[in-house]
């Protein structure tokens, strides 16, 4: 497979294209605005550039960029061999953009979700062929971290789950795990449990912000504290998958403490909006 398709150029979508043009992919990015699609443009220019200065791209970072190309028209999405959704969290959107999918991609065409937490099984259900849906969750950011979770749900048909490890591993050059279809799938079903009881722990006044991330880093050599990679992560899609996990297993550990949802509601995401539990 060399026709990549990314559905939204966010944080996440725009790794993907990037990690797919340096594969030597030919890249197609669609977004619902133009602005958005700038903003991502700038922000792969910006990676690439940077990449390049430092010596890490086998080629020159104009020629990568030049194999992607961005469009407001989902409809271009009809000769890609692979299409990778990268939307925000929400079942009704992925539902909803599944749906249009279904009349323009080809028989043919794996329909890969980036979700972080919600089960394929109930991405899949909204399309004609749910047997071509797999889950492909990727970690920002996305031309750093190594892995990708390959998902399939009782839907997925066993050949399209090989084909996109296949694709992952021996054409983006991921390290690839595979799990079953439940919420959280392997790492942030153990992963945000622990960055919820750090923000209870925030919350109850047992320590610092400084002090918890501190106490796992040189405690338990963390790379990052969690309450600053809640920031990193996005406070606004970590409340997602808590609350996706929390809906699936029913675990008081997987319930979004209160002071995560004040955040949230004050619009304090984290490092994307310029504030969160630390100032950026």
């Amino acid at each position: 497979m060399n026709r990549l398709g990314v559905v939204g150029c966010g944080l996440m979508g725009s790794g993907i294209a990037e990690v797919g043009a340096k594969a030597g992919c030919d890249v197609l990015v669609v977004d619902t605005n133009d602005e958005i699609l700038g903003m991502a443009q700038k922000r792969m220019q910006a990676s690439l550039a940077k990449q390049e200065e430092k010596g890490k791209l086998k080629e020159p970072a104009d020629i990568i960029f030049g194999r992607i190309t961005f469009t407001t028209d989902l409809k271009a999405m009809g000769d890609r061999e692979i299409v990778i959704e990268a939307i925000r969290e929400s079942i009704n959107d992925k539902a909803a953009l599944l749906t249009k999918l279904d009349d323009i991609v080809s028989d043919g065409c794996i329909v890969a979700s980036n979700t972080s937490s919600i089960p394929i099984a109930t991405i899949a259900a909204a399309s004609k062929r749910p047997d071509r849906i797999v889950g492909a969750h990727f970690f920002n950011p996305v031309p750093v971290m190594p892995l990708v979770e390959v998902i399939s749900a009782l839907q997925t048909n066993p050949a399209i789950a090989d084909a996109t490890h296949e694709f992952c591993a021996n054409v983006l050059g991921k390290k690839v795990i595979r799990a079953t279809d439940q919420a959280g799938f392997v790492v942030n079903a153990l992963l945000v449990p622990y960055l919820l009881d750090s923000i209870r722990m925030l919350q109850n006044g047992i320590a610092s912000k400084e002090d918890i991330d501190e106490g796992m880093v040189g405690g338990c050599s963390m790379p990052i504290g969690p309450i600053a990679l809640c920031d990193l992560i996005g406070l606004d899609t970590l409340l997602l998958v808590a609350e996706s996990l929390y809906a699936e297993h029913l675990d008081p550990g997987c319930a979004a403490p209160a002071l995560l949802r004040r955040h949230v509601e004050a619009g304090m995401l984290g490092r994307k909006s310029g504030k969160g539990f630390y100032t950026y």
